[in-house]
C-alpha cells in the first residue's frame, strides 16, 4: 500500500479518525425512522454552525452544484446579477451565470484585493433591477477574504437576494447567517468542517423564497432547483426528505466531525486556524518567502505565498511529494507559478503536522544551497 500523502492543500484536508471510524460503519439506507433520527440531528448540527434558523438541505455533490443550484433557482434566463469577481472561484459563478443565460453586471477587484462594498453600492443604484448578488466570502485562490458582513447588509439595504460561496470559510471564521441577513448560504463538508468530500450545503432565507416562489421563467432542471427539495422535505419529511440517494457513511462521518467541533466550541475552533496560519505565516517569511497578501485581508484557513527566484514553485511541491510525502497546493489561472497555497484543515492546523512541514521546507531550501539554520522555521511556535 502506498504511503499516505498528508494533505496542505486548501481543500481537502486529513480528517480525524472519528470520521474515518464513523465511515466504516455498515452501510444505512438514506430513509426510514432510524435514517431520520441521524438526518435530523445533522441538521441540528447545521443550524448551529450556520448561526441560522432558515431552511437547510443537505445535497450530494461538490458545492459548485449547489451554487449552481443557488444561482439557477433564483434568476430566470435573461434577467440580471451582480456577482463579485476577486479571483478564480468568484469567476467560476460568472461562468455558472451564463450557463443560464443570466446577465452578468461585473463587480470586480484586482486578484489579492478584498471586493468593495461602497463600490458594490453604486452598482446596485445603477442597476435596480438586478435579481440578486453572488460572491464569494473567501476567495480560496488568492485567500483574500471578502468583508461578507459589510457587503450583506449592503445588499439588504437595497433590496436584493444575496447568494454566498462560504465553503472554505464556514467554521473557520465567525459568520453568522440570520444576523447578517445571508439569505443563500452555501458549503461543504470537505474544507472547515472538517470531513471527506461528497455533499454540501444551503440555506435559503424567506426573502429568498419568496423570489423563487415569484419567477415566472422555465423551471431550471429538477435535481439542481430548489423548488425540488423543499418539496420533499416538506412532503416526505417524517421518513424520505431528499430526493435522491445520499451518500450516508460520508453523512455519519460529518456528524461525528461537527459533534467534536462543536462541543470544542466554534470559538475555540476559529481559533485553531488563526494559530495555524500565524504559525506558517511567520515560519515561512523567516525563511525569507513572502506572503501574498497582507495578514489584514487573510482567510486564515490558508496561506498564499510568492514564489521564490532560486526555485520553481513545481520543484518545491514535487520535492516535498517525493520526499517528505507533502501536498500543498498551487496558483491557480493567472497565479499559476507564481503562488504556492498551504492549508490549514483538519490534521494539517495541529502542532505535530506543522513542525513537520516546516521543518520540510527547511530541508529543501537547504538542497538548493541556501544558508537556512534548522529550526528557524519554528519562529511562529513561540
Amino acid at each position: 500500500m502506498a504511503q499516505h500523502v498528508k494533505l496542505f492543500t486548501p481543500g481537502p484536508g486529513d480528517v480525524g479518525d472519528e470520521v474515518l471510524d464513523a465511515m466504516a460503519q455498515p452501510a444505512l439506507r438514506h430513509y426510514g425512522p432510524d435514517w431520520m433520527v441521524i438526518h435530523n440531528e445533522v441538521m441540528a448540527l447545521l443550524h448551529q454552525v450556520y448561526k441560522t434558523q432558515n431552511d437547510i438541505f443537505m445535497v450530494p455533490g461538490p458545492a459548485s452544484a449547489i451554487l449552481d443550484m443557488s444561482i439557477g433557482s433564483l434568476v430566470d434566463t435573461g434577467q440580471k446579477i451582480i456577482i463579485g469577481n476577486n479571483g478564480f472561484f468568484g469567476e467560476r459563478l460568472n461562468d455558472i451565470a451564463r450557463g443560464y443565460g443570466i446577465q452578468i453586471i461585473p463587480f470586480t477587484a484586482p486578484l489579492g484585493e478584498q471586493l468593495d462594498p461602497e463600490k458594490l453600492k453604486f452598482i446596485l443604484s445603477e442597476n435596480p433591477d438586478v435579481k440578486a448578488v453572488a460572491f464569494v466570502h473567501h476567495e480560496t485562490s488568492t485567500t483574500v477574504l471578502n468583508p461578507l458582513r459589510e457587503l450583506a447588509e449592503v445588499i439588504h439595504q437595497a433590496g436584493k437576494i444575496s447568494i454566498v460561496d462560504t465553503v472554505s470559510s464556514m467554521a473557520s471564521v465567525p459568520l453568522e447567517v440570520d444576523d447578517w441577513n445571508i439569505d443563500v448560504c452555501v458549503t461543504a463538508a470537505n474544507k472547515c468542517l472538517e470531513s471527506v468530500p461528497g455533499i454540501g450545503f444551503v440555506s435559503v432565507s424567506p426573502r429568498a423564497w419568496q423570489q423563487v416562489d415569484n419567477q415566472t421563467g422555465i423551471q431550471h432542471g429538477f435535481y439542481l432547483n430548489l423548488k425540488t427539495w423543499r418539496k420533499y422535505a416538506t412532503e416526505w419529511g417524517s421518513w424520505h426528505p431528499t430526493p435522491v440517494t445520499m451518500p450516508t457513511s460520508v453523512i455519519l462521518g460529518l456528524r461525528a466531525s461537527m459533534l467534536r467541533i462543536l462541543n470544542g466550541g466554534l470559538e475555540a475552533h476559529y481559533a485553531k486556524y488563526k494559530n495555524a496560519n500565524r504559525i506558517v505565516r511567520r515560519g515561512l517569511s523567516n525563511l525569507g518567502f513572502e506572503m501574498f497578501i497582507p495578514e489584514s485581508i487573510a482567510s486564515p484557513m490558508a496561506t498564499a505565498v510568492k514564489a521564490r527566484p532560486e526555485f520553481e514553485i513545481a520543484e518545491m511541491s514535487t520535492w516535498l511529494l517525493n520526499e517528505r510525502h507533502m501536498a500543498i497546493g498551487g496558483g491557480l489561472g493567472n497565479l499559476s507559478g507564481k503562488i504556492f497555497r498551504v492549508g490549514h484543515l483538519g490534521l494539517s492546523a495541529e502542532r505535530d503536522y506543522l513542525i513537520e512541514f516546516l521543518f520540510s521546507v527547511e530541508e529543501f531550501l537547504r538542497t538548493k544551497g541556501l544558508p537556512v539554520p534548522v529550526g528557524s522555521s519554528l519562529a511562529g511556535l513561540e
